[in-house]
């Protein structure tokens, strides 16, 4: 049987186009849900942090048992992951609220530019083996994406101190107190920490055989999935940071 070779790219994008107000859709619920957490603050919000670290958790548990081929490599693999998700959930909830806004904000700028980069410029593949889709100009374009916002947040920050003074709110002192270098430098840094955690799901669900974490969330795959960037970033922010409060 002839297949014409235009109807299956064309069928995929349909396929693609119907899922798109279920992804809407899901997108919106998972805000309204993150939104109100965060607008509770507090305990509230620190139980969702859990509770969504015990939902990611849950996840990984269900790709390693794939993969593993007896309760003694099982095992270890189930405490790595414990320890990895368990650590990124505690940097979360012990950081700022705003803290961690930012570190939502620079994980999605992360994927947005490489998202946006990758399929506007194309180019080599980082590790097709592991995520096709996943080229180094949509790393790079992560990497900028990630550095810019990250200055941003830095300089809105600096702005907000220079209030506090007696002259008031400066856009100028705001720019002397910024080194907008070392904060993009720290931004660009960070996404390549976030595309490395993209790359380990990935290398999980390759190994393990599947497509997505889980179908808990309709059109978006499970919670592994969301935030598996988030992970390796919120250790960090928050190591640092926590280390810096008992330093000082």
């Amino acid at each position: 049987m002839d297949v014409d070779p235009v109807s299956v790219p064309l069928e995929a994008v349909q396929r693609k186009n119907a899922d798109l107000p279920v992804r809407v859709a899901s997108a919106v619920v998972m805000l309204a849900i993150a939104g109100a957490a965060f607008w509770a603050g507090g305990l509230v919000l620190d139980l969702f942090v859990a509770a969504v670290a015990f939902g990611v958790f849950v996840e990984y548990v269900l790709l390693v048992s794939k993969i593993a081929d007896s309760p003694a490599r099982l095992g270890p693999m189930v405490i790595a992951g414990a320890i990895y998700i368990g650590w990124a959930g505690l940097a979360l909830a012990v950081m700022p609220d705003v803290m961690m806004l930012v570190v939502l904000g620079l994980v999605i700028f992360t994927d947005t530019g490489a998202y946006f980069t990758g399929r506007s410029l194309g180019g080599p593949k980082i590790a097709p083996k592991i995520s096709p889709s996943k080229t180094w100009s949509g790393l790079l374009g992560g990497m900028a994406a990630a550095g810019i916002w990250a200055g941003v947040c830095v300089l809105g920050a600096n702005y907000l101190e220079s209030s506090l003074g007696p002259t008031g709110p400066s856009v100028a002192a705001a720019f002397r107190a910024t080194d907008l270098a070392v904060a993009a430098i720290s931004g660009a840094v960070l996404a390549v920490f976030a595309q490395a955690g993209d790359f380990y799901e990935s290398w999980l669900k390759r190994r393990a055989g599947v497509k997505d974490s889980s179908r808990l969330i309709p059109g978006h795959g499970g919670l592994f999935d969301r935030l598996d960037g988030l992970l390796p970033v919120a250790i960090i922010v928050g190591t640092v940071w926590a280390a810096s409060q008992a330093a000082g």
